[in-house]
C-alpha cells in the first residue's frame, strides 16, 4: 500500500466491506481511525488497515464474532510485543557473550558465539 492514510470510502472499496462493519470495529475499539473535525474526514493508517484485513479474514473465513476478533487481535499485539522484548534480550545476551569472548576467563578457555539456523549457540573451547 503506497498511501499513508486512507478514507472510509477508499477502505470500503479496497477491502469490500460495508460501512456498518467498519463502524462495528470502531465501536469495539478494534479500529481507531484518525479523525478530523467532521466524521467525513476519518482516515485509516496502514496499521489500522492491517487490523481490518485480519478482522475481515477472521469474520468471513473463520466465522469469529467481533468480540472474538478483539481478543485475537489483542493477543496478537501482546505476542508481537513479547517477541520484540525477547529479541532485545537475545541481542543483549549476544553482546554480553561477545564481550566475554574478548577476554578469556581462564588462560586456555575461550567462550564464543555461533549463529546457527536463527539461534545463537554458546560454546566453549578449552
Amino acid at each position: 500500500m503506497d498511501k499513508e492514510f486512507w478514507t472510509v470510502h477508499e477502505v470500503m472499496e479496497r477491502f469490500e466491506v460495508e460501512e456498518t462493519f467498519l463502524r462495528d470495529l470502531e465501536d469495539e475499539e478494534i479500529l481507531c481511525p484518525t479523525c478530523k473535525e467532521d466524521a467525513q474526514s476519518k482516515r485509516f493508517s496502514v496499521d489500522e488497515l492491517e487490523k481490518l484485513r485480519l478482522a475481515k479474514l477472521l469474520v468471513e473465513e473463520m466465522e469469529v464474532n467481533i468480540s472474538g476478533v478483539d481478543i485475537i487481535l489483542r493477543m496478537r499485539q501482546h505476542m508481537m510485543e513479547m517477541r520484540r522484548q525477547f529479541d532485545a534480550i537475545l541481542e543483549d545476551l549476544a553482546a554480553q557473550l561477545r564481550n566475554l569472548e574478548k577476554r578469556p576467563l581462564l588462560p586456555n578457555l575461550r567462550v564464543g558465539l555461533k549463529f546457527q539456523s536463527s539461534k545463537y549457540v554458546a560454546y566453549s573451547c578449552g
